[in-house]
């Protein structure tokens, strides 16, 4: 079923940690009745122990805050950070709680979102998680990324989908009344001109609808298409319309990692760039540091920012979720901040740059071209379990460090 476009709405861009967290603690800061918030990674440094701090305080002024985290991205709190949490009422639902002995097996199919909704009328949606990785004094590994602030009635929908995943995972019903525990808010009403579609991915009704709304923006492309993407390695009909696109006169353009916080990234993707260069796609690495971005704007009203990079795990197995963005103001301003990372921060890449041997690259090439043509379909043939939460507890995060300390030692 396709969700509604909603009018009404205003988007802001916000880049890096140091323009998101200073927001989303704000927000929690000024939270009366409601926080919920979902995370791919949540570590306990000085980013998190910042979220802890706010979450804390917003428990004990009475709003009823949720928290939902990946077992395998946020392994590693501690029984204090947990306790003092849910002595406050917060309560952490844990995503997939595997049993985990000597590795972790619970890779696949991660809860990848990063979503938050207050007291149903302030929304953030993005890429960047709770780590000090995303703060530039990081150092050279602080990541480049982006999330947006979103007020108007789109936030109601994103507010009722996280509801709706909370009640799904500890239930295992698809269909819960929250009414008592959670009271209706009524949407916001209209504060901006900008369109919205709430869109996610899931393992069931939902499996391709962010590609979809990709794929449909580059068919409907007229001047220009601009992605940036931290991990590139879409399915074949996904670089059909960037080809094609490009072939009628489109500008297509990708911005991808060129200083990668795992090589093998760098390596999937520049197996793409002959294809892609011969259709006249220009290509951009970003070398100033790892890029971890999920954005794209095409022509001057569509722009697209959240969670689902454009790999198989992303588009086949997590479960993600994109906001996608109609609106002149806004998309200009993704787009000038696209421009600036291409101008100043990335070099382009030139088929002259490319020195491989021409049976090798046809050989590749053919392998690659039924890979991607495939593996959407093998994909959906790996295990999709239904999704499944479990309240974080204090006992159970002393037994959780137990096996990491095992893993650790056994995989260091």
């Amino acid at each position: 079923m396709s969700q509604p476009w909603i009018s009404g709405n205003k988007f802001a861009l916000l880049e890096n940690g140091e323009q998101y967290y200073p927001r989303v603690f704000e927000a929690i800061a000024q939270a009366r009745r409601e926080v919920l918030l979902e995370t791919f990674i949540l570590y306990e440094d000085k980013v998190g122990k910042a979220l802890h701090a706010a979450l804390l305080a917003a428990a004990r002024r009475g709003a009823q805050v949720d928290v939902t985290i990946d077992a395998f991205g946020s392994p590693d709190l501690s029984e204090e950070y947990v306790s003092s949490l849910t002595a406050a009422g917060v309560r952490i639902h844990v995503f997939d709680p595997a049993p985990r002995l000597f590795a972790r097996v619970n890779y696949f199919r991660r809860m990848h979102r990063k979503l938050v909704v207050v007291d149903g009328k302030l929304a953030f949606v993005g890429g960047i998680n709770y780590s000090a990785d995303h703060l530039a004094d990081y150092g050279p590994e602080a990541k480049q990324d982006y999330a947006v602030e979103v007020q108007g009635p789109i936030v109601a929908h994103i507010r009722s989908f996280m509801l709706s995943a909370i009640a799904e995972g500890r239930t295992g019903r698809r269909w819960f009344s929250w009414r008592r525990a959670h009271p209706s808010v009524a949407p916001s009403p209209p504060v901006g001109e900008a369109d919205a579609l709430f869109v996610w991915r899931d393992n069931r009704d939902h499996t391709n609808d962010i590609e979809r709304q990709y794929r449909l923006a580059v068919r409907l492309a007229r001047k220009r298409v601009v992605i940036a993407n931290a991990y590139f390695f879409p399915g074949y009909f996904f670089l059909r319309e960037l080809r094609k696109a490009a072939r009628r006169g489109v500008e297509v353009s990708l911005i991808l990692q060129g200083n990668p916080d795992m090589p093998i990234v760098q390596t999937a993707a520049a197996m793409l760039y002959h294809h892609l260069l011969r259709g006249g796609v220009r290509i951009y690495e970003y070398c100033e540091r790892p890029l971890h971005g999920k954005v794209a704007v095409v022509d001057d009203e569509w722009a697209t920012v959240g969670s689902s990079n454009l790999d198989p795990l992303s588009l086949s197995l997590n479960l993600e979720a994109n906001v996608m963005i109609r609106d002149r103001q806004f998309a200009a301003t993704v787009s000038a901040s696209l421009q600036r990372l291409m101008r100043d921060s990335c070099r382009q890449v030139e088929a002259a740059d490319l020195k491989e041997w021409p049976t090798w690259r046809k050989l590749r090439s053919y392998f690659l071209f039924h890979v991607l043509r495939r593996y959407p379909y093998w994909a959906g043939r790996l295990p999709a379990h239904a999704p499944r939460l479990a309240p974080l507890l204090p006992a159970e995060t002393a037994a959780t460090d137990k096996l990491d300390k095992i893993d650790k030692q056994a995989f260091p």
